[in-house]
């Protein structure tokens, strides 16, 4: 992490170098001091925040344990092994690179646990499927389900059932309504979503040299980590650059989330044809924002997002639209979740919520992340775009 911390300290003084005779758009209301010091406090947050903090609460409110928490002893290990124990996976939607991050590491940790992995679902963020899916994979009646709920509120009877069943649930970032670590299920793991919410903040900043106007992209949904990301930032924002002016919010509600993002980027652009910069909820609308600066021919517009997926860390490689990001760990989280099941089935207490840092990347530490990401090299549509 200190190679980040550094790299990211470099990145910020080539945008103090530059803050002064540049800017993002015609908009400009502070002068080079102003930008110069908005690059300082925003380089120096993202240094600290590199340190692992977590800045998140749990959907109860609870205070984050360390992903160290749910580490297994060599006795423990041999107890899960002789089990002879099955998992299944239910995830809100896949296909992108943070669930097929999340599944891998899922499927390594529960393979070096001896647990099978029976099933593995898709619910394409429809309530309604994931309920049947549920459904079908408990007659299978595994002795683990991992899954992130896609509406709190229309899969809690199912997610219910599960738990009556005695089947130990481990959810990922969401918790469905009317359920108590603890007794429903064993715990919950995310990423720091607050916390990257105020990275993308910081990153947005750094660019913009503290001034500017710019629109936000949020996800419409009851949806705990993402409305934490949204938090994370218009509150970073509206507190630490009251240059920075947020002229419009736009919510999305899928599923074609790059669609309707680009959808509402290009009437941002239309409407307010200064806007320095928009926020997209994650990668995959922020892919939608890129799609609608390029069809507008606007290769000066900054954006800035979260999650490390492949066609935002390329765009990171060449410099170009993308400025920065707060990345989760999914891999790491998957790893995780396994762990908190397998301790789970051993009667082990274990912390309502775990959370995993924030990890702020830019272009100067993109390829480096995302080796930290995904416990692999960059692919090489990543590590040949990058841009020196």
């Amino acid at each position: 992490m200190k190679k980040s911390i550094a790299l990211i300290a470099a990145a910020g003084a080539v945008l103090l170098a530059v803050a002064g005779c540049s800017s993002s758009a015609g908009t400009s209301s502070a002068g080079p001091d102003a930008q110069n010091a908005s690059v300082l406090k925003a380089t120096k947050a993202l240094a600290d925040i590199v340190k692992g903090d977590v800045l998140s609460e749990g959907p109860n409110g609870e205070t984050a344990s360390p992903a160290s928490s749910a580490d297994m002893t060599p006795a423990e290990i041999a107890q899960v092994k002789a089990l002879g124990a099955t998992a299944a996976i239910a995830m809100h939607y896949g296909g992108n690179d943070w669930a097929t991050a999340q599944i891998a590491g899922l499927k390594s940790e529960f393979g070096k646990l001896g647990i099978k992995v029976i099933a593995t679902t898709d619910a394409d963020f429809k309530p309604d499927l994931q309920v049947s899916q549920l459904e079908t994979i408990m007659t299978q009646k595994p002795n683990i389900i991992v899954s992130i709920p896609t509406d709190p509120v229309a899969t809690e009877s199912a997610f219910k059932a599960v738990a009556a069943a005695g089947t130990k649930l481990v959810f990922m970032d969401n918790v469905p309504n009317g359920m108590t670590a603890g007794k429903d299920y064993a715990s919950v793991v995310s990423a720091d979503n607050y916390g990257n919410g105020v990275v993308s903040a910081y990153e947005m900043a750094k660019a913009l040299g503290g001034t500017g106007k710019i629109g936000v992209i949020f996800h419409q949904a009851d949806f705990f980590v993402t409305k934490q990301r949204y938090e994370g930032f218009k509150a970073t924002i509206t507190k630490e650059f009251p240059d920075i002016k947020i002229v419009q919010e736009t919510g999305i509600a899928g599923p074609d989330f790059a669609g309707q993002a680009q959808l509402a980027a290009s009437a941002m652009l239309t409407k307010h044809p200064d806007l320095s910069g928009i926020w997209g909820v994650w990668d995959v609308p922020a892919e939608g924002v890129m799609a609608a600066a390029r069809a507008a021919g606007n290769s000066d517009l900054k954006i800035a997002t979260e999650d490390l997926g492949t066609n935002v860390a390329i765009a990171l490689a060449k410099n170009q639209l993308i400025v920065g990001l707060g990345a989760q760990r999914p891999f790491d989280q998957g790893i995780t979740e396994a762990r908190l099941g397998a301790l789970a089935l051993l009667g082990k207490s274990v912390p309502a919520y775990v959370a995993v840092p924030a990890l702020p990347v830019d272009h100067s530490n993109v390829l480096e992340a995302w080796k930290q990401v995904y416990h692999a090299d960059p692919p090489a549509d990543v590590a040949n775009s990058y841009k020196k």
